[in-house]
């Protein structure tokens, strides 16, 4: 037999820690969004770089699938995300080599170089959230 152990209940500064991981997570994500804008890209794009850069068959370069997946939008809006970034010069479709009913997405020289930039201070940014989140975490941990 297994015994139920009580629940206690939450404080407020549960509420305030968890309040205040999310007004970070919010604002860097509002951050990252007005940095793609003044790069010239929308968040999107941003991301889809990301994705193709950073995804684990980088080598080959994702399928406009394993994108969508990535992003979690459906195969369709990544087709089109990919169309828009590949008229802007950021991304070069290729059909895959084994199997040519795939598309893989390959950065173009402009598309890394724009993404280096955005990367560059999305880390350091990343940094100082982390240092802040790590308190909030730490406080949890003294009194749990």
């Amino acid at each position: 037999m297994t015994s139920k152990r009580a629940v206690a209940p939450l404080r407020a500064e549960d509420y305030q820690r968890l309040l205040a991981f999310r007004m970070e997570l919010r604002a860097f994500l509002r951050w990252s969004e007005e940095a793609a804008h003044q790069a010239g890209l929308t968040p999107s794009i941003h991301q889809l770089l990301l994705v193709t850069r950073g995804h684990h068959t980088v080598a080959e370069g994702p399928t406009v699938g394993e994108a969508a997946e990535a992003l979690h939008i459906r195969h369709h809006s990544a087709v089109e995300l990919a169309q828009r970034a590949e008229a802007m010069g950021l991304v070069q479709r290729e059909r895959d080599g084994e199997d040519h009913r795939r598309v893989r997405l390959r950065l173009t020289d402009e598309g890394q170089a724009c993404l280096e930039v955005l990367t560059r201070d999305h880390l350091a940014r990343i940094a100082a959230l982390a240092q802040t989140l790590e308190g909030v975490v730490h406080q949890v941990a003294l009194e749990d």
